[in-house]
């Protein structure tokens, strides 16, 4: 697994960031983790991520095939499914591992709110001195 050890260049963030904002976005994650099993049609993963239209679930799936994370298969009958492709299937451990990260941290982080909220409270304002 690549560590940073160095300040990456601009353009490497850039890349980065734009990778970071589709994997981050509402319905990506979910649409790939409910992919993990196996592949899934159009239909069955409209019912399976809850909330999503069915205009956002075509666009997200257009953008996770075109970054290749999902393929899109055409079968003989007329019917369509999608799958992970490696590298979608390349996510799932890592998101496990920041899931689990995330659960386990989120008291801590949400103490650190607390915290940080009562210090500005207690602080004045700019207009109040």
């Amino acid at each position: 697994m690549a560590r940073l050890t160095e300040m990456p260049e601009t353009h490497d963030c850039v890349a980065l960031r734009d990778l970071l904002d589709r994997l981050g976005d509402r319905w990506s994650l979910h649409i790939i983790l409910t992919l993990k099993d196996r592949p899934k049609r159009f239909s069955e993963l409209k019912r399976e991520v809850e909330g999503i239209s069915q205009r956002m679930l075509s666009l997200v799936l257009r953008a996770l095939e075109r970054d290749g994370f999902i393929v899109h298969n055409s079968h003989r009958h007329g019917f369509a499914d999608y799958e992970l492709t490696p590298l979608g299937l390349s996510l799932i451990q890592p998101v496990n591992t920041l899931w689990a990260w995330a659960i386990n941290t989120r008291n801590e982080v949400l103490n650190a709110r607390k915290r940080f909220d009562n210090v500005a409270e207690d602080q004045p304002t700019e207009s109040a001195k």
